[in-house]
């Protein structure tokens, strides 16, 4: 393999590595992410690329046409390297963050789009959550100059900022002609998550207008969500199926085709352009939740399925909208990104005096869903609820805080009562204990989980605990 393909290949894989991590929707890992030999390959797929660094179409030249590297591989690695210290903590991560953020660019460019390409925005999104979470030690210096470049984004969209992004008379981002949708659900991803970033932090928004509240970038997310399925002039859904009117002729081949449910004939590759593709009907295979590439400048749109620059339906569109759907249909009610937190001591209040009395027999206590035991506390609360197929399902948030002055250790929790899926717990035989990306909870700090079931809030206890 010569110097060249080895060079793209190792740029290759750092540019996918962060694809794959940004198609996940939320700034969360799978635990089973942090497993010995996956965590084996995922450094060294790492360290091949930042070894052999290279754009993959120096190589590859045919992309370049189609699928061209402007911004290089520096922020691929940047990228790569962010995920990878979320997904396991390692001081090596943090500190190759840190010790090149000045020279790859990551604390120098301030950006107006976030897209397949281009990831500095994401990159300083997530560093600034890692400073905002005291994970920055030494590096505090650089790491807020991440996040001075994170919020320069996040200003441009709200049109606060030194430079905005454009935007068409409906109030659509606009950066380019082809494919333009894919910078407007990436870019109103990243402000949900930074709005749930700030709040958890008790934080405003550093704007050249000004300060401004996470409530704001909330908003800005939903009216571009609002645009895309039909809020907008044409009164158009520029996702397929959503609504009256939707694209009809998505740059499709598959979609351009008759099922073969319908018609179960034979249809060569040619037949199947010639045919299908190049006919001038509405398709036959409805590409139902696609997103394509939406309206011009000036929020004009020819649904044409030879109009690929509008017409043409992309994953990159579709994947950071369902992280974005699912943060808005939670509400105004706010996430706690940056567990574990300081919890405010409560205020103790001294009982009124009281006559003296004989103590009567106090009844049999069944325990609370909600507990608080000795130095642990338990909080359990319902943040959402929906009705599906005639049954209510509940959200609920559970909030464990060590109030000791030692580190909570080997912890293991009994839930009963339990009849949906849970996250933030790792499952260990019939008890529940640390998830994976942490060991222990340090004094004063909070950690979440949460679980989604038909029923009301299981119940929650203390089986075992260890402080050091």
């Amino acid at each position: 393999m010569n110097a060249n393909k080895i060079n793209s290949l190792g740029a290759y894989l750092s540019d996918n590595f962060g694809q794959s991590s940004n198609r996940a929707g939320v700034f969360t890992v799978p635990k089973d992410l942090n497993r010995p030999r996956v965590r084996t390959v995922k450094s060294g797929l790492f360290n091949f690329a930042d070894k052999y660094r290279g754009k993959y179409d120096s190589s590859i030249t045919v992309a370049q046409k189609y699928y061209r590297s402007v911004s290089g591989y520096n922020d691929e690695l940047l990228w790569a390297a962010a995920w990878l210290y979320q997904a396991t903590n390692s001081q090596y991560y943090l500190d190759y963050l840190g010790n090149n953020g000045d020279s790859m660019g990551g604390t120098g460019w301030g950006m107006t789009e976030f897209g397949w390409d281009v990831k500095y925005a994401g990159v300083q999104t997530l560093v600034a959550k890692f400073l905002m979470q005291g994970k920055a030690r030494h590096h505090a210096p650089v790491f807020e100059k991440y996040q001075q470049k994170a919020e320069y984004f996040m200003c441009s969209c709200l049109g606060k900022g030194a430079r905005n992004v454009q935007k068409t008379p409906g109030g659509l981002i606009f950066r380019q002609r082809w494919n333009n949708m894919q910078f407007v659900t990436s870019a109103s991803f990243l402000a949900t998550v930074y709005s749930d970033y700030l709040v958890s932090a008790g934080r405003n928004l550093n704007c050249a207008a000004g300060k401004v509240a996470p409530s704001q970038l909330l908003a800005f997310a939903k009216s571009q969500v609002d645009y895309i399925l039909g809020d907008n002039p044409r009164a158009t859904s520029y996702m397929v199926g959503y609504g009256n009117n939707y694209p009809r002729q998505v740059h499709h081949r598959g979609s351009s085709i008759v099922s073969y449910k319908v018609d179960p004939t034979f249809v060569t590759c040619r037949g199947g352009y010639a045919t299908w593709f190049s006919r001038k009907g509405s398709d036959p295979n409805l590409l139902t939740g696609a997103i394509v590439g939406g309206p011009d400048a000036y929020d004009n749109f020819a649904d044409e399925r030879d109009n690929y620059e509008q017409t043409e339906p992309a994953t990159y569109n579709n994947a950071p909208l369902l992280g974005l759907l699912a943060r808005l249909s939670g509400g105004h009610g706010g996430y706690n990104q940056l567990l574990p937190v300081v919890v405010p001591a409560p205020v103790e209040k001294k009982p009124a005096p009281q006559p003296k009395i004989s103590p009567a027999p106090q009844p049999k206590i069944t325990p609370a869903p909600a507990s608080t035991s000795a130095p642990i506390a338990i909080v359990q609360k319902t943040t959402a609820s929906w009705i599906s197929k005639g049954k209510t399902y509940y959200r609920y948030s559970t909030i464990l805080t060590n109030k000791s002055v030692k580190e909570l250790k080997d912890i293991k929790l009994s839930i009963l009562k339990l009849y949906g899926p849970l996250w933030g717990l790792t499952k260990s035989g019939n008890s529940y204990a640390f998830p994976s990306w942490i060991t222990s909870l340090p004094a004063g700090k909070s950690l979440e989980f949460v679980y989604i079931h038909s029923a009301s809030a299981a119940d929650v206890s203390v089986s075992s605990y260890t402080l050091a």
